[in-house]
């Protein structure tokens, strides 16, 4: 499922150019993740499991101005063995993306500190 939330701009947000930084809109893509995980995940897999990044890509493609309210929002694709590639959209007021993020993560055993498969159950409240 889809998981959302919304981020004002704020001042340490916005860099020379006088809108927010390309980090940051790394950072809130980052944030997606981990709130996703912690909103749907329980607290033993939380503690059983945790994530990785293996690989990121990033369109920026529209400004985001100070005081600005964006929509940060996030879905799981289907897993690849330990690796899942989370799509993240940042969009407008008007609904336009201002960044779209391709971040590859590997789920990995917090016991052997190695990537794993997720059990079924898992993986499937973050892919259905």
């Amino acid at each position: 499922p889809q998981f959302a939330f919304d981020v004002t701009a704020a001042a340490a947000h916005i860099d020379a150019l006088g809108h927010v930084n390309h980090k940051v809109y790394i950072a809130w893509a980052e944030e997606a993740g981990v709130r996703h995980w912690r909103a749907i995940a329980s607290a033993e897999d939380q503690a059983r499991w945790f994530w990785v990044a293996s690989r990121l890509e990033v369109d920026f493609l529209r400004e985001t101005e100070p005081g600005e309210t964006v929509r940060v929002v996030t879905r799981v694709g289907e897993p690849r063995g330990a690796r899942f590639d989370r799509y993240v959209r940042i969009l407008g007021a008007d609904g336009r993306i201002k960044a779209k993020v391709l971040y590859t993560r590997a789920l990995i055993d917090a016991a052997t500190r190695r990537p794993a498969r997720g059990p079924a159950a898992l993986v499937a409240q973050f892919t259905s």
